[in-house]
């Protein structure tokens, strides 16, 4: 089928974004990261004279072998890579190209930094302290409250392994008594189930009996309200939270971020025999491939497994 006709370089990248939200249910910080990539190229390819409809491969080569210039990182690069790849796919199978001259670009290599991870003693560490500053006699209620706050996030954020958006913005039906699961819903609206340990059940559940003598968030319609304002938590209130409680634990403050527990949950899993599909499923990734950022841990359990049990090992 031949292509439509012309039009301009903005209605194509909004048929694209139309596209992203109704069928991918897209976020708004996806739909701008998206805005603001096609954006550029289009501006790009406008001072060369060429527009999103009619560039080639060598105009897209072009642009991307600029964007090293102005001082983008290779992920970067690569990122801005995708996007193109997703517009001239789009446009093609919906006939407003007669091609894909994007199909043949090849990204810059990259390679994918391993993962900052704290030791399962740092974090045992780290619960212990939190769990401290919640029972530190003579503390006022409000602050026993908060401390259990902590507590509770801490222990399900590495119970679950949670994106910090998703922890913080849970809803206080996540807590049903006696669950052994936790419904999330993650990027793009997907809901997918992960299951709670002992431990994250007790800590919530103490948590909540605190939070019950609260009048003002009997009724809240979150697992961790604000209990400074409307809402739930932030995400930069939780991590200066965890900062503050990692410097009194003695670690380094800067290398403990909600990340880096999500990173600890990963990472502790697969170096005690945790299937690498599994716990794709349970961080919600969409691609494997994300996951394998991992698989330095899996490395170095087969090398140990080989040094421990393979017969001809050196003593």
């Amino acid at each position: 089928m031949a292509p439509k006709g012309k039009i301009s370089d903005q209605s194509l990248i909004e048929l694209f974004l139309d596209m992203v939200a109704a069928e991918r249910g897209g976020a708004r910080n996806t739909l701008a990261a998206y805005a603001s990539d096609l954006n550029d190229l289009s501006a790009a390819l406008a001072a060369r004279g060429r527009s999103i409809g009619e560039a080639g491969t060598d105009d897209l080569r072009s642009y991307l072998s600029t964007l090293s210039g102005r001082g983008f990182a290779a992920s970067s690069v690569g990122r801005r890579l995708s996007s193109i790849r997703q517009l001239f796919r789009f446009l093609y199978r919906e006939d407003h190209r007669g091609d894909d001259p994007s199909a043949v670009l090849q990204g810059p290599r990259q390679v994918r930094p391993v993962p900052q991870v704290l030791s399962i003693s740092q974090v045992d560490h780290l619960l212990i302290c939190a769990r401290a500053q919640m029972n530190r006699q003579a503390q006022p209620g409000v602050e026993r409250l908060r401390a259990a706050r902590l507590h509770a996030m801490i222990e399900l954020l590495y119970a679950t392994g949670l994106r910090v958006s998703e922890l913080v913005a849970l809803p206080a039906s996540a807590a049903n008594p006696g669950a052994q699961m936790l419904t999330v819903r993650g990027k793009g609206g997907k809901e997918r189930l992960v299951p709670l340990n002992e431990a994250a059940r007790n800590a919530i559940q103490e948590y909540l009996g605190l939070l019950s003598t609260a009048p003002r968030y009997r009724r809240t319609k979150w697992l961790f309200p604000s209990f400074g304002a409307q809402g739930h938590m932030t995400r930069q209130h939780f991590a200066r939270e965890l900062k503050g409680l990692a410097a009194a634990a003695g670690l380094r403050a800067r290398n403990v971020t909600p990340h880096v527990l999500r990173h600890a949950f990963a990472s502790h899993l697969l170096h005690n025999g945790a299937d690498l599909r599994v716990v794709q499923v349970l961080l919600g990734h969409a691609d494997i491939s994300t996951t394998q950022i991992y698989t330095h841990v899996l490395d170095e359990r087969l090398k140990s497994l080989v040094r421990d049990l393979h017969p001809l090992a050196e003593e």
